[in-house]
């Protein structure tokens, strides 16, 4: 089943890393009370549940905004939306049909005995002016291989390519905190370049200063968000009202359960409250909750049929259902 943007719908919320793997997660979170998420599902119905892997290189959240925002196999000119290949880069260059990107995260990878980690890059206190140095420092190597790098933010660049068009690629979401090896993309241009940069990189100004201020040194880069659109994708026709909220995202990748409780509550008390005191005055509110393998899509039952309908959290606590993602 596809579930199309909605022009009716006054909230489309897409909340990531609603649950989480592992036997931490689920300990920490056995006693957490959502009583206004409670209150806002037994208004709703499931009307689409996505099923995927924990290992799959687009995560839910990613699914789930893509098709919200309208992209479907035939809009981004694929006879699939392939696992890896959301065009977020060509979206945000508001790139021509066809032409591939990719998003550059200048990175800190944690050198371990048998793997590398990929650190979050929120963490590494990457200046603009930095940022700018490693880029031009970096480009000669890229434009060996046909790519030109486009500064964004200070650990956000684009790259236009034609090695992206066609490249999956791990999303940046499925890396952090995780060993590198298992994620690599496919591409033997990239593999060289990554080692290219970290020898690059070793002995960089930019990292030598960075040292002398107790901060990580940034070694590496990750490409994600690669693909191209067509001609067919209308970015204005996507939902106006369609938001990803990653609220939860810092404290599950740092493990910190704690801190993950707390968001959820606070999100609890203000984000889903909105969405609450909006569907009570009769508007209608979809949510899409994702964990790291499943998404699953609700919205209010139509003024008239909530009677009709029961409701799969009737007999459950939110907590319960969050389980299945």
């Amino acid at each position: 089943m596809s579930v199309n943007p909605a022009s009716h719908l006054a909230s489309h919320f897409v909340m990531a890393f609603a649950a989480c793997a592992g036997g931490d997660w689920l300990q920490a979170t056995t006693s957490v009370e959502l009583k206004n998420l409670g209150k806002l599902l037994r208004g709703m119905t499931l009307i689409h549940t996505d099923a995927g892997a924990a290992d799959s290189l687009s995560p839910p959240h990613e699914r789930a905004l893509a098709q919200a925002l309208g992209m479907t196999p035939s809009t981004i000119g694929a006879a699939a939306v392939q696992d890896g290949l959301i065009p977020w880069a060509a979206l945000e260059a508001k790139a021509k049909p066809g032409d591939g990107w990719a998003v550059i995260t200048p990175c800190h990878w944690a050198m371990g005995r048998e793997h590398a980690t990929l650190t979050d890059p929120a963490t590494l206190a990457l200046t603009e002016a930095d940022s700018r140095t490693l880029l031009d420092a970096m480009q000669p190597y890229f434009d060996t291989e046909g790519i030109t790098l486009r500064y964004q933010q200070p650990t956000r660049w684009l790259a236009s390519g034609d090695v992206f068009a066609s490249l999956p690629t791990a999303s940046l979401d499925r890396v952090m905190g995780r060993n590198v090896g298992m994620w690599l993309p496919a591409s033997k241009a990239i593999k060289l370049l990554q080692n290219e940069m970290q020898m690059l990189l070793y002995m960089h100004p930019v990292n030598d200063n960075r040292a002398g201020q107790g901060l990580r040194s940034v070694n590496s880069f990750w490409v994600s968000g690669t693909g191209a659109i067509s001609e067919s994708f209308d970015s204005e026709t996507a939902s106006a009202q369609v938001s990803l909220n990653r609220d939860l995202a810092p404290a599950a990748f740092a493990g910190d359960w704690a801190a993950y409780t707390q968001a959820w509550a606070q999100l609890d008390a203000t984000a889903i409250a909105q969405l609450l005191i909006q569907q009570s005055s009769g508007k209608a509110v979809r949510i899409i909750l994702c964990g790291e393998s499943n998404a699953m899509t609700f919205e209010t039952v139509q003024h008239g049929f909530l009677n009709k309908i029961k409701s799969v959290f009737s007999s459950q606590r939110p907590i319960d259902m969050l389980k299945q993602l």
